[in-house]
């Protein structure tokens, strides 16, 4: 997925520091063995997210908690399974319960979390969540998430119908 046009380099800078504390002190490197939205991991999808949300402040200039903007969007879809699995039944209604489920995985990893970066996760997913988000942070997450899903699913979409052949010729299935 092509994320919007780059940050500064400052930007990116600040982006990345705080998304190599978030992976050094977490299980959040195991969600890239976990599917999506299309072709896209977990992983991938929550970076794309939290650096589509950094962008949306730095352009907005919203004033925020930039340190929470990252780390709660990063850790937004922390539930470390894969929900395409309806094996047993186990992940039933993944859109309404992985909120709460990121929550509670992102508590055990991080004892500071604060109240933003909780409302962030648990509300992510508003309005399919009945509970409006609280901050600002919130709101930029759901919408930057929102947009990022979209495009994901989309491309997936694109890449079932129209794979490429060894020549890199589209094929159409």
């Amino acid at each position: 997925m092509r994320l919007p046009s780059s940050l500064s380099p400052e930007d990116e800078k600040t982006f990345k520091d705080i998304y190599a504390r978030i992976s050094g002190e977490s299980r959040i490197k195991e969600s890239a063995k976990n599917m999506q939205h299309g072709s896209t991991s977990v992983l991938k999808h929550s970076i794309a997210v939290a650096y589509t949300s950094f962008y949306l402040v730095r352009k907005l200039k919203l004033h925020v908690n930039e340190n929470a903007l990252i780390r709660g969007a990063l850790l937004h879809d922390y539930f470390l399974y894969d929900w395409h699995n309806y094996d047993n039944n186990e992940h039933p209604l993944h859109g309404f319960f992985h909120p709460g489920v990121a929550l509670r995985n992102a508590m055990e990893d991080f004892e500071d979390l604060s109240e933003v970066e909780q409302d962030m996760i648990k509300k992510h997913m508003f309005p399919l969540t009945p509970w409006p988000p609280k901050y600002i942070e919130s709101w930029v997450l759901c919408i930057a998430d929102k947009y990022c899903s979209s495009k994901e699913t989309a491309e997936g979409i694109y890449d079932r119908l129209f794979s490429k052949d060894k020549d890199g010729k589209e094929n159409r299935k």
